[in-house]
């Protein structure tokens, strides 16, 4: 197991977006939302630690595994998690979440009903890629389009965004510019529509309509790789660019320097 401070370096390059972030979001009003990466399991899925600043409460969104470095995080930070959200059930995402919950005697929330045959063989799904000990978990609530979830004194919005898997879910807050996406959307790319009940065009219709409706601005943790904007997606994506799916819109001279703004 890699040591703290290794896993604090390790963890550094995706938290550079999330400094940027921050510094942006200062500037304009108080940050009402605080974040961490911790990238975890061998596929370094994004697990995230979202928190109200006023509250210090939080959430854990996607525990897939390496529980030690995630409370190590929440620790340093002085974080209150009352809950853990899931975007979805694969076993990168969702392996260690039980036994997360057990040890910090907090609910889930999450995926959408439609993830409960992932769920159910997550033991299954460990197995086969030699995860340590995953095991299924019982959600306190499965979430639809068009629900929230709390975070302290902050309310996050929920888009039901089927494609990589049929129950993926997204985490929003539209005031604090920031979203949690899971493996719908990456920084230059998509996630994949090839595994068990996938669909390609469901995936390319969920960012279209749920996802950039939230607005350019909206900084985006994904489930694996660095941060960036739905805006800079839009512009530059190859596969859900405006241009590459014969979207014709006029760009503002704000989203084009975000591309700028993530180097």
């Amino acid at each position: 197991m890699e040591s703290n401070a290794r896993l604090f370096k390790r963890s550094d390059w995706l938290n550079k977006s999330l400094r940027i972030y921050n510094r942006i979001m200062t500037e304009e009003k108080e940050l009402a939302v605080h974040a961490f990466v911790i990238p975890v399991t061998p596929f370094q899925q994004n697990c995230s630690i979202l928190w109200c600043t006023e509250t210090k409460k939080g959430a854990v969104i996607d525990p897939g595994g390496d529980i030690d470095q995630i409370i190590t995080a929440i620790n340093k930070y002085d974080v209150k998690i009352e809950k853990i959200l899931i975007t979805h059930a694969h076993l990168d995402h969702a392996g260690a979440t039980a036994e997360l919950s057990r040890k910090l005697n907090v609910p889930i929330e999450g995926p959408h009903k439609d993830d409960m045959f992932l769920i159910e063989s997550l033991e299954e799904q460990g197995k086969k890629y030699n995860f340590s000990p995953a095991e299924s978990f019982e959600t306190s609530r499965f979430l639809e389009g068009g629900d929230e979830v709390t975070i302290g004194n902050q309310i996050f919005g929920v888009r039901h965004c089927p494609g990589h898997t049929p129950g993926h879910v997204i985490f929003f807050h539209k005031e604090a510019k920031i979203a949690a996406v899971g493996d719908v959307l990456f920084q230059g790319s998509i996630g994949r529509s090839d595994l068990p009940r996938g669909n390609h065009q469901q995936l390319v219709n969920s960012i279209v309509n749920e996802l950039w409706p939230l607005g350019d601005e909206i900084r985006f943790i994904p489930g694996h790789g660095p941060m960036s904007t739905f805006g800079n997606e839009r512009l530059t994506n190859p596969y859900v660019s405006d241009f590459a799916l014969g979207i014709d819109r006029e760009v503002s001279d704000a989203v084009r320097k975000q591309e700028t703004s993530m180097e």
